[in-house]
């Protein structure tokens, strides 16, 4: 089966940065060809939201307005991973964050019901 493995995350303090990766495997075994590959994340109690996704062939990048200019979605394709960068963290940035992929060749989707397969999760916690 095709699965997405995050590594990465942990506690850091406001203003910090953080790297956090997500690597495919069974693409090439599953016949499953990437359209997108997204971030999202979860606080107790809320809903997930997106944060980031990078359309696979081109690196079209799509981001939510709370990280714009602070987070940034590259991928390394030969690998099949795909990278968020996060700097100046905030409190409210804490969340458990997940990785997730899209079939779909288009613009990459907000949506988290768009997205087939789902990485295990990291916490990010960030101290005021």
């Amino acid at each position: 089966q095709v699965q997405l493995v995050q590594s990465g995350g942990g506690l850091v303090q406001a203003g910090d940065s953080l790297n956090i990766t997500c690597t495919a495997s069974g693409f090439i075994d599953n016949g499953y060809n990437p359209g997108n590959l997204g971030w999202f994340r979860q606080s107790p109690g809320k809903e997930r939201d997106f944060v980031a996704a990078i359309r696979w062939k081109d690196g079209l990048t799509r981001y939510a307005d709370s990280v714009k200019g602070r987070f940034t979605i590259s991928r390394d394709n030969a690998d099949n991973t795909v990278y968020l960068q996060m700097r100046s963290l905030k409190p409210e940035d804490t969340a458990i964050y997940y990785c997730a992929a899209e079939v779909t060749w288009a613009r990459p989707s907000q949506n988290e019901n768009e997205y087939d397969v789902w990485g295990q999760g990291t916490q990010v916690t960030v101290s005021s």
